[in-house]
């Protein structure tokens, strides 16, 4: 998995009805864009994050990176 800042970050539910979780990427420890993440989640609050299998990385475009 990799990931640069600016990045969407989905850990998809495990069970039924149970809604993903969504974080923005704000920095990428890892070598070549790989983990862990420091993100900052929907609810506001920040960690350092390892993905697992249940997680997806939405690529943002290269233009929005500019802004």
């Amino acid at each position: 998995m990799r990931a640069s800042e600016g990045d969407r970050l989905i850990v998809h539910g495990h069970h039924v009805g149970e809604a993903a979780r969504r974080a923005e990427i704000l920095e990428v420890h890892g070598r070549d864009g790989e983990p862990p993440y420091l993100v900052r989640w929907d609810d506001g609050h920040e960690s350092t994050f390892f993905p697992s299998s249940d997680s997806t990385i939405e690529h943002q475009p290269a233009e929005w990176a500019k802004r």
